[in-house]
């Protein structure tokens, strides 16, 4: 009971119970507005995810940067715990949370930037952990101008969109290749990659094409053809971040 007492006395006399509460309470704010951002745009890691990992990673470094208050006696100069290994098994437990954020759905890959998103709110909870407060506020501007305005200036740059296409002919009414990619060109698609196949029992001809365009409206138009094609038997026209 007389080590509690002394270790709560120690903390109000020197001020560090403040300065604990500190950056403790930076940390959840700036962790929850970056969570607030990205379960705005619903993402399932959002408000409450990004708030308990920035709280968490300054939970944790206050254990190394406050050692003094929980190793005491003739032990505390022979045993130190290094703030660095702390921050090393922090980021290292994050990236197996941040790995579960990122799915396949159909051709694309999602989640990149919530996990991303993640990663950068654990650091942000370690600078705030060991105290360096300007830095933490100004990365923590930085990220959220990162997830917000540079979303905005994404959709209006011009970019390169790829889109998986699988196409199958009727044996007899193939369109040749070279007719193919002139068609294809017509409607503002490159072709990145192409291969073949011949299946069920050479009753079917498929083309498997990897396309490149700059206008996203360019696929709707492609598909309106190719339902109105003769010789097509089915296809599948997928977008793909990839």
């Amino acid at each position: 009971m007389d080590g509690i007492e002394r270790f709560i006395g120690n903390l109000l006399l020197r001020g560090d119970a403040l300065a604990m509460c500190g950056h403790v309470l930076t940390a959840w704010a700036v962790g929850a507005a970056i969570g607030l951002e990205r379960s705005f745009h619903g993402r399932p890691a959002g408000f409450r995810t990004h708030a308990l990992v920035c709280l968490a990673s300054a939970l944790l470094m206050l254990v190394t940067v406050y050692q003094g208050h929980w190793i005491s006696g003739p032990q505390a100069d022979a045993f130190r715990t290094d703030p660095t290994r702390m921050a090393q098994g922090i980021m290292t437990g994050i990236g197996f949370l941040g790995a579960g954020v990122i799915f396949k759905e159909g051709l694309t890959v999602r989640g990149l930037t919530t996990a991303a998103s993640i990663w950068i709110t654990a650091a942000l909870g370690i600078l705030f952990g060991i105290g360096m407060f300007l830095p933490g506020l100004l990365v923590s501007l930085l990220t959220l101008g990162t997830l917000s305005l540079f979303r905005r200036i994404e959709s209006v740059l011009p970019v390169h969109r790829y889109a998986h296409l699988h196409v199958h002919f009727l044996p007899d009414r193939v369109l040749d290749e070279d007719t193919l990619r002139a068609r294809l060109h017509m409607f503002g698609f490159h072709i990145a990659h192409t291969s073949y196949c011949l299946t069920d029992g050479g009753r079917r001809f498929e083309y498997h094409l990897v396309l490149r365009t700059m206008q996203a409206e360019n696929l709707r138009h492609l598909s309106d053809a190719l339902r109105r094609e003769a010789g097509v038997l089915e296809f599948r026209l997928a977008p793909s971040s990839d």
